[in-house]
């Protein structure tokens, strides 16, 4: 993940959770992934960001692959735009396994700063590649569901789908 680049192309894909946009950079890495498609499109529009579905192949066929529960991780460069404390989580975030579950507590205890579990939770919150950078995947402490940006109902289908495709474990 990286500090600052423009932004060379957008395009849309499909995925069985609803369409996203996506973002590449001009080395090709992936800058955003977001549900909130009539957003990004106003958001191209008024950067004027060229649309090029072809440009994001990899992207798509890495979505699909995951829509059809073959791919648990995702190999994509990516260029997320962010502070140095946002690019921590977000990499951390991107360790948390398919299929599993952890609080803002912990994920703050993971990158270094067990009292940043409010400033884990924003860095949550503006994490730009969403489904690939996992950010579905961070609970309260209880156990219950919280804050996504593509709501509740977006984040437990990823994580009901998640588990749904995630083997049971042979010993507890």
């Amino acid at each position: 993940m990286s500090t600052h680049r423009a932004a060379a192309c957008y395009g849309l894909i499909d995925t069985r959770f609803g369409s996203v946009a996506a973002w590449l950079d001009k080395t090709g890495a992936l800058q955003r992934l977001e549900f909130n498609v009539a957003r990004e499109l106003e958001r191209a529009h008024l950067a004027g960001t060229p649309r090029d579905d072809a440009a994001l192949a990899a992207v798509a066929r890495q979505l699909a692959e995951y829509d059809a529960g073959t791919r648990r991780e995702f190999t994509l460069p990516l260029a997320a735009i962010g502070s140095e404390f946002q690019q921590r989580v977000w990499a951390e975030l991107c360790r948390i396994p398919y299929g599993s579950t952890i609080s803002y507590g912990e994920l703050a205890r993971r990158v270094g700063d067990p009292g940043a579990a409010r400033a884990v939770g924003r860095a949550n919150a503006t994490n730009p590649i969403a489904l690939i950078v996992p950010c579905h995947r961070v609970i309260g402490s209880d156990g219950k569901l919280t804050g996504y940006a593509g709501g509740l109902p977006l984040k437990a289908a990823l994580l009901q789908f998640e588990l749904s495709h995630t083997p049971p474990a042979l010993f507890r």
